[in-house]
């Protein structure tokens, strides 16, 4: 392992820590979803974990790129993610309002990840996190449109 590339392999190990904790967050309320909502949200809800998926695999790629081994235990995703297990009692709204929290947290370590690795001159994990940033931002603005009371 380079050693000016460790505070990013450390810093992408908790994203992907993060990143696993909401897929599984995301299945869950996939699962659980009921009441008027359900087609809209069970469908919303796969797109959303089928996309975490591709970038949990991207995460653990670019931390082996950069001759580290990615967390890949789910104790280690447990003591490392503030994403924290879901309650399998909430409804609709409460499942939104909960990954727009995870998506806060997810978009606040991708912006660490992108400090450490514009620190350390790591042009290809700069160039990931600043898609995935882009991309969570719009997610976030469209889920949290959808879940505006009137």
């Amino acid at each position: 392992m380079n050693n000016s590339n460790k505070d990013t392999i450390a810093a992408l190990n908790i994203l992907l820590a993060d990143y696993h904790m909401y897929y599984q967050k995301l299945r869950s309320f996939h699962w659980n979803i009921t009441g008027p909502h359900f087609f809209e949200l069970h469908l919303k809800f796969e797109e959303f974990y089928e996309d975490a998926k591709i970038k949990i695999d991207e995460i653990a790629e670019r931390i082996l790129t950069l001759r580290a081994k990615p967390f890949s235990n789910y104790s280690a995703y447990l003591n490392h993610s503030s994403i924290k297990e879901p309650s399998t009692s909430l409804v609709d709204h409460e499942m939104v309002s909960a990954i727009l929290k995870d998506q806060d947290i997810l978009l606040d370590q991708l912006k660490k990840v992108a400090e450490k690795a514009e620190n350390s001159n790591d042009d290809g994990t700069l160039d990931i996190t600043g898609t995935y940033i882009g991309e969570l931002e719009k997610t976030s603005w469209m889920l949290n449109a959808w879940n505006q009371r009137n």
